[in-house]
């Protein structure tokens, strides 16, 4: 029997426009949007929708942004009639919160509140210990591991933050770290090592001072048992307890992604097609290059959302 996951994208995924179409044409995306004004007392709504981009780009808005669009694109998905009920949920970084809600660990209302109170401590420890992130094209995870080691002993801290996909590596640590670590990736033949355009190290040691008050945050917000296995980045295994879910709420700010691993434990219980739902369709890419044999679609606007009922009903 087929299986399916519902996948959720991180920041990075944003953009100015970014929910417009589903919010006019389903009125339970619209709502979700008018909710989140109301909780955050500003109009996210039209941040989503116009910008500016550089408004839009500030870690502080960029996590409530994604959340917010991400939640009622599901809710569209919903209304509209696709009732397929995910075996797995899970979400690249910010996304995990998505999956929270979709697995009914969160509500929204508590799910927007934690996440807006990650991105303001995120960016705190941002100032705090400035850094920056970079991707690293086609080399193997050990050779970036590596190059990591011999940066963080010549130039300053840097670690693994995200395993994206084979041969896809995100690193991040302090400016000094990076910059080296470009350097040897280049002269180790990676296709591409390049700086991000983020303004915090993200996934790294560098976001150690966030964890007291974000723990805080965490032990105060209601949470339920998931009611579908939700995939965490940290283990790439189902987080079962609460006591799991929030280890890894803290844990995210500082520990790799896993998702890699992730798809492949999915794939492994027998999942077959993905669904990524929120801005963009970056997950979507990257499941095509952890596994071709699986099926994907991405569902960012009303026309995806039309497209997959017509899949469903072929």
């Amino acid at each position: 029997m087929t299986k399916l996951a519902f996948v959720f994208p991180g920041q990075g995924s944003q953009y100015v426009g970014m929910g417009k179409s589903v919010a006019e044409a389903y009125p339970a995306a619209a709502d979700v949007f008018s909710r989140a004004n109301d909780l955050l007392h500003t109009d996210i709504a039209a941040l989503c929708r116009e910008g500016p981009e550089s408004e839009l780009n500030q870690t502080y808005n960029t996590q409530a942004a994604i959340f917010v669009t991400s939640v009622a694109t599901l809710a569209a998905l919903r209304e509209a009639g696709y009732t397929a009920e995910p075996d797995f949920v899970a979400g690249h970084s910010l996304g995990e919160y998505v999956a929270y809600v979709a697995a009914d660990v969160l509500s929204f209302a508590d799910g927007l509140k934690l996440v807006r109170e990650r991105g303001r401590l995120m960016a705190k420890a941002g100032d705090e210990n400035p850094g920056k992130m970079a991707a690293i094209l086609k080399l193997s995870d050990e050779q970036v591991g590596e190059i990591c080691r011999q940066a963080s002993e010549e130039a300053g801290w840097v670690q693994i933050a995200n395993l994206n996909s084979p041969g896809q590596v995100i690193i991040s640590g302090s400016a000094a770290g990076i910059d080296r670590a470009i350097e040897l990736a280049k002269a180790a033949g990676a296709r591409r090592a390049q700086e991000l355009a983020v303004s915090i190290a993200a996934h790294s040691k560098l976001m150690e001072s966030a964890n007291a008050e974000f723990a805080a945050a965490v032990e105060s917000t209601p949470l339920n048992p998931p009611r579908i296995p939700v995939v965490g980045n940290i283990s790439a295994q189902p987080l079962t307890t609460l006591a799991e879910i929030k280890a890894e709420m803290v844990g995210q700010l500082t520990h790799s992604v896993q998702w890699t691993q992730s798809v492949q434990y999915m794939v492994g219980q027998g999942v077959s097609r993905f669904v990524e739902i929120g801005p963009k369709d970056v997950l979507t890419g990257l499941i095509k290059r952890i596994d071709r044999t699986v099926s994907r679609a991405s569902v960012d606007d009303a026309a995806d959302i039309e497209k997959l009922l017509e899949a469903t009903v072929d």
